[in-house]
């Protein structure tokens, strides 16, 4: 009998789009050109990536001259941060407690505060107020968590903002004050309309969107001011030099434009096999809870602590089974440390080392999900 193989990894992970692989495809090697030449098929590529950047302002309602390729979103998130602060001499940033470590690892380097969440991962916007002053320069929060699936309220956080730029305005303060959001686990289920959520800087990643791995893009909005971080021809406005991705920019633009065409049908789809399967964990004969905002909560995210169970054993058994999970982000999961994220929604250690996420995604099926809930069944006698 063939084991059965069930991928509930979609927050680390996603597989390409075969949509995206035929529009990548002749880039690799019929229209191999580097579009910075200056020769006639170098320029029609050129002409191609301009569209490709369309594309993708179209997206999210911007000019196409705000977008900034990147290798990915790691990359776009040390791009904000790091450019902001080292334009800003002096100034500080704040970030939430429940960041990527894309954001929190840079961040380090300057000075920090952190805005703490409550239980559910939402920010405390009391905090945040009390947190910012005339040197703060920049406002780093997650569209949506990528270990806990919690939405947080960009749109009052920026409100809040937008009051104390009209108080600085008024006061000749000259320290600018940006908000930037990671929106890498937000695009194949929300409104990624920046003017809607206020934001300054935002993140994407088309590796978590059926698109190709270290793709991605940084939206700079005009005024904006960064050092780049990367130096070198020039390309992307100075901001990000090296030989353009070509095949992968082309992928990246695809597969945002095929998310957010799609954002409404997959999220009605994909929510109902998130409670279906939340129903379905809650039959199970042990002590479990399921974390973050239940009702702030993207759409294939489900994370639960299954009270005094070693995840990472637990896990194991899982992958044996054919199940593959994780204990949170992929990016952190050599630490041996409990999640910071975890921590900062006051798990204690131990449910912090008890918990597992669980990600659906396209190609997630109720059959899937009821084997999951029986392997653990077995599993957790």
């Amino acid at each position: 009998m063939t084991k059965k193989s069930v991928y509930l990894d979609y927050a680390a992970a996603t597989p390409v789009d075969d949509r995206v692989m035929d529009a990548m495809e002749p880039y690799f090697s019929k229209n191999f050109f580097n579009p910075s030449a200056n020769y006639l098929l170098a320029q029609k590529i050129k002409d191609n990536i301009d569209q490709a950047r369309k594309q993708v302002a179209l997206n999210i309602g911007v000019k196409s001259n705000e977008i900034i390729f990147t290798a990915g979103g790691s990359e776009a998130n040390n791009l904000a941060i790091s450019g902001v602060m080292d334009n800003n001499p002096g100034s500080n940033l704040i970030i939430s407690a429940i960041e990527h470590p894309s954001v929190s690892e840079p961040a380090k380097k300057y000075d920090l505060k952190i805005c703490p969440v409550d239980s559910q991962g939402l920010l405390k916007l009391s905090n945040l107020k009390e947190l910012i002053n005339d040197q703060t320069a920049l406002i780093s929060v997650i569209y949506v968590s990528n270990e806990i699936g919690t939405i947080e309220p960009l749109d009052k956080i920026s409100h809040l903002i937008s009051e104390i730029r009209k108080s600085r305005l008024m006061r000749g303060v000259k320290v600018p004050l940006y908000l930037h959001s990671d929106a890498a686990q937000a695009a194949n289920y929300l409104d990624l309309h920046v003017s809607r959520l206020g934001l300054d800087m935002m993140t994407l990643n088309g590796g978590k969107i059926y698109g190709p791995k270290q793709s991605g893009a940084l939206y700079l909005k005009s005024g904006c001011r960064l050092k780049p971080i990367i130096y070198g021809g020039g390309q992307e406005r100075n901001l990000r030099s090296g030989t353009l991705n070509v095949p992968s920019i082309i992928g990246f633009a695809k597969s945002l434009d095929l998310a957010q065409q799609n954002r409404k049908d997959n999220a009605q789809r994909i929510l109902k096999l998130q409670q279906y399967f939340i129903d379905q964990l809650q039959t199970l004969e042990v002590d479990l809870v399921v974390n973050g905002s239940l009702n702030s909560r993207v759409a294939n995210n489900v994370h639960v602590t299954f009270k005094g169970v070693d995840n990472e054993a637990l896990l194991i058994k899982l992958d044996l089974a054919g199940i593959m999970a994780a204990a949170g982000s992929a990016c952190s999961a050599s630490s041996e440390e409990p999640s910071s994220v975890l921590k900062a929604i006051g798990l204690s250690d131990l449910d912090a080392q008890s918990s597992i996420r669980f990600t659906l995604g396209n190609q997630t099926t109720k059959n899937e999900l009821d084997y999951t809930v029986s392997t653990l069944k077995k599993l957790l006698k």
